[in-house]
């Protein structure tokens, strides 16, 4: 039987079947997000511009590339030679012995070119990628709080780290393997064909299914990878929120609730990964097959013209051409072969590099506006001019909020939580901008002035401190090299930090572990004042800052805070109403509208909710000395 027929009917069937399923995905791919949003020739546009500065180094790369198809090209040649020798009658050995050494020494020269490409690849895309990380924190750094908010850490978190090394194997092999492998694989037909017509033919006949497998393949691969980065980017999210909550969940004994949720994520992770096993399982064997029955034909082909003798377009077929032949088939599908793993990497770089894209394509919010000014410095006059907020759009947090502040005075806001006391400072420091009225520092417009500029004048104490890994001091510095180890001993003593930091065995040297929780709530609270303090602001912000502190370290707060009233402006959010009482102005908001303002004396003359809050904590206080 002529292997040819069934050759044929195989291919066929294996067509039409993969024809089949392409078409029944095809219909359904917009209601299981098959496509990605951007295409792939945008996207590796995007990509190059990052390899531009480095063009030197890929011209270099081509160069050796050139060197390694040549002699891809010429080592079948070669044992051609070798072939048509042995098959001569008293073969000269010493021509044998010099064909020998000739393939000796271009398979060196195309291994060391191959080093060296790796090297040069390795070396020039980490520099890419470590770019591309440095641009997308920067990026991330400069977008708004209520951008922020919107994205999940653990989701950031993928972007910078997982997902540009996905994208760096677009630089360190893909891109640069495509090319060879193209130039490579046309470089195999031309010398097939000066070698024989025929048989090129007879090769080239297979090629019209490697193109129909590998389209299939493409459509499969891209909706099995997106389906993986998607179930990473959840998976990183639900540990990174987890991880961080989990004194919560060890504290109402929900550990195996949550167990069971992330065993639930991780199973659908691994189904994502087993599909695209499953889906490059099926495209490499496709291609071998390919392969074997190329290898078939061929000799069938060339058998049968050897013995017979047959010409065509003046060419017959021997022994050496079925050895050089029988070679270039192997070239030539081995880059057709590793085109399911480079398809592999190429839809990971892809699925990643959107997925990095997206981020970087998000307009900040608050930016800059052109004409916007430097201030070198602040005396701390604020003036709110009927000013409307909302988070949330026609859902206003502030109504037509007016007052002033002026400046090196003490401002303190009290209500009840909603009220917008802590919008007004976030407002303050532009986190968001409002969408009516006016905010003014010194009579100027914030949104006149540079965001970088207006918040370095500002210093901002928190009611959940957060503080860094690394020690005490480089929490209280921020790096910043121009404070001294002067500034920074001063700034303890004036916040009274130095009671604590003198009693740790490294002083300012003593570690602090993640978020600072081999510290106090009362020790990272007077931590962070020592940090405002040190950098000097014209304006001090203080939000609920003696919240949930013991008594002990509230006395030392409240000393504190006595001392850096005369630094400068100061505005205060406390439920606490003995930390406001020295205030020069307190302004009592309820649903984002200001009921009444005054010192503290006028504002109980008034009786009014001031006076109510007033009592309500007293009553309280007298009530918990009584149990004490």
């Amino acid at each position: 039987m002529n292997p040819l027929y069934i050759i044929g009917a195989v291919l066929g069937t294996l067509a039409t079947s993969f024809i089949v399923a392409f078409a029944l995905i095809k219909d359904k791919k917009q209601a299981i997000g098959f496509d990605r949003n951007m295409k792939d020739i945008d996207i590796l546009k995007r990509l190059l511009k990052y390899a531009k500065p480095y063009w030197k180094q890929f011209a270099f790369v081509i160069l050796l590339v050139a060197f390694t198809i040549a002699a891809d090209i010429a080592l079948p040649l070669i044992l051609g030679d070798v072939a048509d020798e042995l098959g001569e009658v008293g073969f000269d050995y010493f021509a044998v012995l010099k064909d020998a050494i000739i393939y000796f020494v271009v398979l060196v020269i195309s291994l060391v070119c191959t080093y060296l490409m790796a090297v040069v690849l390795q070396k020039t895309g980490q520099r890419i990628i470590s770019n591309m990380r440095q641009q997308l924190f920067v990026h991330i750094e400069n977008l708004s709080h209520a951008q922020l908010n919107a994205i999940p850490v653990g989701k950031l978190v993928t972007r910078v780290c997982n997902d540009t090394n996905s994208v760096s194997m677009m630089f360190t092999g893909i891109l640069v393997n495509l090319v060879k492998n193209i130039f490579l694989t046309a470089g195999f037909i031309i010398a097939m064909f000066s070698v024989n017509a025929k048989l090129t033919l007879i090769v080239l006949c297979f090629v019209p299914f490697i193109v129909l497998f590998t389209i299939i393949f493409r459509k499969f691969s891209r909706k099995a990878y997106r389906n993986v980065k998607n179930n990473m980017t959840d998976i990183n999210t639900y540990l990174s929120e987890n991880l961080s909550g989990i004194k919560v969940t060890q504290s109402f004994n929900q550990e195996a609730t949550k167990n069971n949720q992330f065993l639930r994520k991780n199973r659908t992770l691994g189904k994502a990964l087993n599909q695209e096993i499953f889906v490059y399982g099926v495209f490499r064997p496709c291609v071998y097959v390919l392969y074997i029955f190329t290898v078939i034909a061929m000799l069938w082909v060339g058998a049968n013209d050897t013995i017979s003798q047959v010409s065509f377009a003046g060419q017959v077929i021997g022994y050496s051409t079925i050895v050089i032949f029988y070679q270039y088939i192997a070239s030539f599908f081995t880059p057709i072969q590793e085109l399911a793993e480079q398809f592999n990497r190429m839809q990971s770089a892809f699925a990643s590099s959107e997925k990095i894209f997206s981020i970087l394509d998000m307009q900040p919010e608050i930016v800059d506006s052109e004409d916007a000014i430097e201030m070198d410095e602040i005396k701390g006059d604020i003036e709110f001019k009927d000013v409307w907020f909302a988070y949330i759009p026609d859902e206003w947090v502030l109504k037509g909020v007016s007052f002033k502040v002026n400046a090196g005075s003490t401002c303190a806001f009290v209500g009840a939580t909603g009220s917008g006391k802590s919008t007004i400072l976030a407002l303050i420091v532009r986190n968001y901008d409002i969408q009516k009225g006016q905010i003014l520092i010194d009579g100027v417009d914030i949104k006149k002035i540079k965001i970088s500029s207006l918040r370095r004048h500002f210093g901002q104490m928190l009611q959940d401190v957060f503080v860094f890994s690394g020690t005490v001091k480089s929490n209280i510095v921020l790096r910043d090299e121009s404070i001294t180890d002067e500034q920074v001993e001063e700034a303890c003593k004036y916040v009274n930090a130095d009671k604590f930091i003198n009693k740790l065995e490294h002083g300012l040297d003593e570690e602090v572990r993640e978020r600072g929780n081999n510290f106090s709530a009362g020790e990272r609270q007077l931590l962070s004042f020592a940090r405002t303090v040190a950098h000097k602001p014209s304006v001090m912000i203080l939000d609920e800052a003696t919240a949930n502190i013991d008594t002990e370290t509230e006395v030392l707060i409240q000393d504190s805070l006595e001392k850096m009233m005369n630094i400068g402006t100061m505005l205060i959010v406390a439920h606490r109403l003995s930390t406001i009482q020295h205030a020069d102005n307190i302004i009592v908001l309820q649903s984002g509208e200001i009921l009444e303002q005054g010192t503290h004396q006028q504002l109980l003359r008034k009786k009014g909710k001031y006076f109510s809050l007033y009592q309500l904590q007293y009553k309280k206080q007298l009530l918990e000395a009584g149990e004490a």
